[in-house]
């Protein structure tokens, strides 16, 4: 085997990438080398393209980016005991210390001494990848490589949809990107019951009908949280999940919550977020959550249950497909919102 791949390098601490020849990573006792079959972009892997603050705080160069795949193991540490080669596998980004007491109180996805994977170590938008045995999931042998890939996604979906009760419960997906889209076909498949839909790009309203959603909301023309009270006779929707992190939309998020209601929040806000505690959460007795990652590995075997028995249906979210060497014009469409999951074959 060639020393040698093809990777999308984020190579300079700006905007853009550059696809390049790198080594092959080495894989450590402890990890497992990947051949890669499939990645998809995330929002935020468009961040560091794109190179924000966040980016710019945070993340590592150079650097191999991209954190969702799906592919077949070719090589394993000499202390892996639990993935063998040939397996079809993807796996969980966040790399954990397992020492911690976040780690040791069943909270791993909050670790504090986290490292991320395609972030702040090397990812998978290349031919191989590197990853902690520990992390790998196997796939089933029928899943298709570009479904596969979107666990990672799923799995923020899957945890914000079932943070609380959601049996035959009101639900407003509020941001219906990649992972709103996947949340409406969660919540569906979990029995919630009226899902209502909101954003300001027509072509994602549409795709969110498609994925189940009762009614749509254009936030371009009408606000959402009188929308959402005069859908729900004025009572307010049973549970909030925001993914948009707009600020207003965050607001409004929380004037359209009934009381008692659950606000999940998994958007993130590019600025502070004014909030009236007193009226919109307090006297209301809102549940308020803050997700990030997946539970570890809760969540991961939640999602699994309903993918390998058909529950949900993943196709409708890709929109498009291309192969690496088309990283500008598959970026180019994340930044236009032209799109919903975009999956590299390799």
């Amino acid at each position: 085997m060639s020393t040698t791949m093809i990777g999308l390098v984020k190579e300079h601490r700006g905007p853009g990438a550059i696809l390049k020849e790198v080594p092959i990573p080495t894989c450590g006792a402890d990890e497992v080398l990947v051949r890669i079959k499939a990645t998809s972009i995330c929002g935020t892997d468009l961040h560091i393209y794109n190179w924000d603050a966040w980016s710019d705080k945070t993340v590592v160069t150079p650097n191999v980016f991209g954190h969702e795949f799906a592919g077949i193991v070719v090589e394993v540490g000499e202390r892996v005991t639990n993935v063998a080669i040939g397996d079809y596998v993807s796996a969980e980004g966040h790399m954990v210390c397992g020492s911690c007491k976040a780690c040791r109180t069943g909270n791993a996805h909050v670790c504090p001494n986290t490292k991320s994977f395609g972030i702040t170590a090397p990812g998978c938008f290349a031919e191989y990848a590197v990853v902690k045995a520990t992390n790998i999931i196997r796939n089933a042998p029928d899943l298709p490589y570009e479904i596969a890939c979107l666990q990672d996604p799923l799995g923020n979906a899957v945890q914000t949809v079932l943070s609380g009760d959601i049996v035959g419960k009101s639900v407003a997906i509020i941001g219906v990107g990649p992972i709103g889209l996947l949340a409406i076909q969660v919540a569906k498949a979990c029995g919630a019951g009226a899902i209502y839909a909101a954003d300001i790009n027509p072509n994602r309203l549409e795709l969110a009908k498609k994925m189940g959603a009762d009614y749509t909301i254009n936030a371009m023309e009408t606000r959402i949280s009188k929308a959402l009270r005069e859908l729900t006779d004025g009572e307010g929707v049973e549970v909030v999940l925001e993914m948009s992190g707009n600020p207003q939309a965050i607001v409004d998020g929380f004037e359209a919550a009934a009381n008692a209601g659950r606000v999940s929040l998994l958007g993130i806000p590019t600025k502070e977020v004014s909030l009236d505690l007193t009226n919109q959460i307090i006297f209301k007795g809102l549940r308020v959550e803050g997700i990030t990652g997946r539970k570890m590995y809760q969540t991961w075997y939640q999602m699994k249950g309903l993918l390998n028995q058909k529950r949900i249906d993943l196709a409708p979210v890709i929109t498009h497909r291309f192969t690496l060497d088309q990283y500008e014009e598959a970026f180019r469409l994340m930044n236009q919102g032209q799109c919903g999951k975009i999956v590299f074959t390799h």
